[in-house]
């Protein structure tokens, strides 16, 4: 019977922990805090590195959009399926975000270095995108 406690103490403390990180489906809103955008899928790819790829565009109108203002290897290359973030890590100072990667908003097709951040008990992420002092914060809801 102990040893069933046990168990299920630890499922349950493994189930809190998943929920404090990024690693998860997202659903993307806008700037205006209510536009839904796309369903994003944060992955660890090993060695705690993050990667994102959208899995799901809500605008019907952009179902085919490519990247045509990407500058990289995703320059032309459907925006469906195409992973936007990459290479976050646990920031070692502060345990609650993952920071020193980047994320790419296929609209403009420009790069941001990227901070993660899980709020509300992990059912939401703030996303923040930056260069120097400048940034963008949106705020995604978990989907799963």
């Amino acid at each position: 019977m102990k040893m069933l406690i046990v168990a299920a103490a630890l499922v349950a403390c493994g189930g809190a922990w998943a929920q404090n990180t990024p690693v998860g489906l997202w659903k993307t809103i806008d700037d205006d805090g209510k536009t839904e955008k796309s369903l994003v899928r944060i992955t660890d790819g090993g060695g705690g590195v993050l990667s994102g790829k959208i899995e799901k565009i809500f605008d019907a109108a952009k179902q085919d959009s490519k990247c045509d203002k990407c500058t990289d290897e995703r320059k032309d290359k459907p925006v469906l399926g195409m992973v936007i973030l990459r290479n976050a890590k646990q920031d070692a100072d502060d345990k609650e975000a993952w920071t020193g990667g980047e994320i790419l908003d296929p609209n403009n097709g420009k790069t941001y270095k990227t901070r993660l951040k899980p709020v509300e008990g992990g059912k939401q992420l703030q996303m923040r995108g930056y260069i120097g002092p400048f940034f963008r914060t949106q705020v995604w809801q978990r989907v799963e």
